[in-house]
């Protein structure tokens, strides 16, 4: 690839050498012919003809056949009416959000023709382009701008066919469309790859935690003997209540949250708004658990990092401190954070309005416990797949990262 930022006329930043013509304008209502979807009956749904609805078009980079969720039950003279086939690209006509409204998926199968819905708008493939090219064009800034502001609605942005029909769109010659639509299904290939390794990771370590706690995954000692069997005892005896000290100045920058479902510990974005009124905010240390008593049922745990020791949280996000001798921070976290397990911690939510598990009631909860040393065996080994996990997860962000920017350079 040669950068054409130094030259004059429509072309884009990148560009592949063996291609020097300038690219040419087109609006979208010149090579695609726009119908809106089926509005079937409740009662025609969960059968018949495969049925492209929203969700299809935001989960898929592109759809075929196979991957289509829903059916519609509708006879063929409907279906003939509204065809989707090969290289037609489908169009989100509503939305909640203004960002969502328009976004596009390109079908591509040969040998199987779908139908579409009403929130759907299909641009029917009626000129010369690349399916992929034209898709990831759809895609870009130039393109989304156009659709988005021109969006309308009272709670909900709409898009019409007359407003994708006047979209301008740059197109360079059909084999330049192919040779830069290869080259990014190459990425989105890798890209899938990727996700599927850190999927298939993510259900191995679930998969080998749910043995280690169910005892039929069991670690040796040094000698190579069993470890003792496990002991239930209350989390009192690991954890404890610190002396609270309350923060005489309170700094909207050093005020601590923690995230739902397993997503950490990190400092409060949202306090614009706060009003501190007459709440308490107390001084927390490094290597603190800390937990919202609202939601530690919906995983919102984790340990205080060090780059946050003495920042500040309300009574309603309490910390406590661990007796590191008797149990290892990443064995507790990973014992408390399995979901069928503190998904049942609801129970324990005690309040007439919104509900809440206090500092005595969590610290009254039994667990089973393995001897420190197996505990720290059991800690190594999830967190090697652990750091195997964060390894490919850095390889999908530098994946994702190349794609945008190649999606910004490569178009115009």
């Amino acid at each position: 690839m040669i950068n054409k930022k130094l030259k004059v006329g429509n072309v884009p930043n990148l560009r592949f050498p063996e291609f020097t013509e300038e690219w040419e304008t087109k609006k979208l209502g010149e090579i695609l012919e726009f119908k809106n979807g089926i509005n079937a009956t409740k009662e025609q749904y969960g059968s018949g003809y495969k049925f492209i609805n929203v969700l299809d078009i935001l989960n898929n980079e592109f759809i075929t056949h196979d991957k289509i969720i829903g059916s519609v039950n509708v006879n063929e003279e409907i279906i003939d009416k509204f065809p989707v086939n090969y290289g037609d690209i489908l169009f989100q006509r509503s939305s909640e959000t203004r960002e969502e409204v328009g976004t596009t998926s390109v079908y591509l199968d040969k040998d199987k023709t779908a139908t579409f819905g009403g929130f759907v708008i299909r641009g029917k493939k009626n000129g010369e382009y690349e399916p992929i090219f034209l898709n990831k064009s759809l895609k870009t800034d130039l393109v989304r701008n156009q659709i988005t502001s021109k969006s309308g609605g009272s709670t909900r942005y709409n898009i019409g066919q007359e407003i994708l029909a006047s979209v301008t769109l740059y197109f360079p010659s059909l084999n330049e469309q192919t040779k830069i639509a290869s080259f990014l299904s190459l990425i989105d290939s890798r890209i899938q790859t990727q996700n599927k390794i850190i999927e298939e990771l993510k259900l191995l370590k679930n998969t080998l935690s749910k043995k280690i706690i169910s005892g039929q995954l069991k670690f040796k000692d040094k000698n190579g003997n069993n470890f003792p069997e496990w002991v239930s005892k209350e989390l009192a005896e690991v954890m404890s209540v610190p002396e609270k000290i309350k923060s005489k100045n309170i700094d909207k920058s050093r005020l601590l949250t923690v995230k739902l479902h397993l997503k950490g510990v990190s400092q409060n974005d949202n306090t614009n708004t706060l009003s501190l009124g007459a709440t308490n905010y107390f001084i927390r240390k490094k290597g603190q658990f800390i937990y919202g008593k609202q939601n530690l049922f919906n995983g919102a745990f984790g340990i205080i990092p060090d780059e946050f020791d003495g920042f500040l949280s309300s009574g309603d996000v309490p910390a406590l401190d661990i007796k590191h001798s008797k149990i290892n921070t990443a064995y507790l976290i990973y014992f408390l954070g399995r979901v069928d397990f503190y998904k049942r911690l609801e129970d324990l939510a005690a309040g007439s309005g919104s509900k809440r598990i206090h500092e005595t009631t969590l610290l009254g909860i039994k667990i089973d416990f393995p001897t420190i040393e197996e505990q720290h065996k059991i800690a190594s080994f999830l967190l090697s797949i652990d750091g195997k996990i964060e390894i490919e997860t850095n390889i999908l962000q530098k994946l994702e990262r190349q794609k945008t920017y190649f999606l910004a350079n490569l178009f115009i």
